[in-house]
């Protein structure tokens, strides 16, 4: 049997974790012995392994954490969230028994802490096959997790536009460095989520000679699932009447790529078209609060807080008439897969790996990047649209089609086996 081990730096906290283990369960369906092992351990789940076993360890592992993000208020742009890793601690991981024992080492999220250069390089001494899914751009930067159009990655990072001091020879230009040494010691297969990243990753200096496979992440269409609407709306205490739009972050003006000035904007251009029917409109918002206040949103606007329960969040997808999704950057967004998942249109901005999900016109609509009148018209075309089950028949099978479980464990046992051939990942 097949022994492929999941490395994260979390359990389910973060896009990152959530696809680490939907994948770990997905492959396990298929019948792969596959394990998942993670730096800090947030939930019971005993089926997840971790390498920090006691109370010490675990303090370690939370200092390290907090730590990098003091390090990156002395270091950072105060103006933004904080979107970049030092990868400057580390721990090594190839003694660990599920390491040792696997056939394919499966690296995921692994900052804060977990695997800096130096550790990513010492796995080559397993000679075990390696592959890294991309869940964002930090493993082929000088430190940041969102690139904010920046390209200084094609060359070698420096002078980076996030750092306090930029320079020639600044932190990102030596963690650039750092990493550029590991990726000589150790061959990896990349797993691109989208077809944006791999893209991204194919013009990256440090993953030249690199294989970059196109695999999207995957979740459960058996819990992310349409609902008749009236009954998911009831179900979720929202009016049955009204067109119910749902986006799935708490807005920030720290985290710029999240586009919430954006969605403010367009929600103004909206109340000003709709006129006397803008009563007709609802907006509903989850996710972490954060601390810098909520938003003014000129509708009706119910804030839920973080939903943690997977079941509870499928019947607010379920419920809503559209999803809203302002981002500027986005590798393949889980917000998006689970509406469209429930069988939800979805309003996006036409960027990043959001149109490997998002059809326009056929699924959702996608807007001119960065334009909240363009935006706006999207939201307008769902209101109107004349046949709203047709649209929520098609936002389902795109992700019955391409995201299913069965469907990404495949392409993912494809790869690994060969890999384990050594042809490279050939035809995948």
């Amino acid at each position: 049997m097949l022994k492929v081990v999941h490395l994260n730096t979390y359990d389910g906290n973060g896009g990152a974790g959530r696809g680490c283990m939907r994948l770990n369960r997905a492959l396990i369906s298929q019948g792969i012995d596959s394990k998942m092992v993670v730096h800090y351990k947030f939930g019971k789940n005993a089926e997840i392994g971790t390498f920090n076993k006691n109370k010490i360890q675990k303090s370690y592992a939370a200092f390290t954490i907090i730590l990098e993000r003091i390090l990156a208020k002395r270091f950072l742009k105060p103006l933004m969230k904080t979107p970049f890793s030092f990868a400057w601690f580390g721990r090594s991981v190839i003694h660990h028994p599920d390491v040792k024992n696997a056939d394919v080492i499966h690296l995921h999220w692994i900052n804060h802490g977990f695997l800096d250069p130096k550790h990513i390089a010492e796995i080559a001494k397993l000679g075990k096959p390696v592959v890294w899914t991309f869940h964002d751009s930090n493993a082929f930067t000088g430190g940041c997790h969102v690139r904010y159009s920046c390209n200084h990655f094609m060359r070698e990072c420096g002078n980076c536009p996030l750092l306090i001091n930029p320079a020639d020879n600044d932190i990102s230009h030596n963690i650039w460095r750092q990493k550029n040494e590991a990726y000589k010691t150790l061959d990896f297969a990349i797993a691109a989520p989208s077809s944006w990243m791999q893209k991204s990753v194919s013009s990256s200096s440090l993953m030249k000679g690199k294989a970059v496979h196109h695999i999207p992440n995957t979740l459960e269409t058996d819990i992310f699932k349409p609902i008749n609407k009236v009954e998911a709306k009831q179900k979720a205490g929202l009016p049955v009447d009204k067109f119910i739009f749902l986006s799935g972050f708490m807005p920030s003006r720290k985290d710029l790529h999240k586009g919430t000035q954006y969605l403010l904007d367009s929600m103004d251009l909206l109340k000003q078209r709709l006129g006397v029917a803008a009563d007709n409109v609802e907006l509903v918002v989850f996710g972490n609060r954060g601390t810098e206040g909520l938003p003014e949103f000129p509708f009706k606007t119910s804030f839920l807080g973080t939903i943690s329960n997977d079941e509870q969040l499928a019947q607010y997808y379920a419920a809503a008439d559209a999803f809203l999704i302002p981002s500027l950057e986005d590798n393949l967004p889980y917000t998006v897969m689970e509406s469209l998942a429930c069988g939800t249109p979805v309003i996006a901005f036409t960027t990043g790996g959001i149109p490997d999900m998002v059809k326009h016109g056929y699924n959702g609509y996608l807007a001119t990047y960065r334009s909240a009148e363009s935006f706006t018209d999207g939201m307008e075309w769902v209101i109107k649209y004349p046949e709203p089950e047709k649209l929520q028949q098609q936002a389902r099978q795109t992700i019955i089609d391409s995201f299913s479980e069965e469907v990404i464990a495949k392409k993912h046992i494809q790869l690994y086996k060969s890999l384990l051939k050594g042809e490279g990942g050939a035809d995948v």
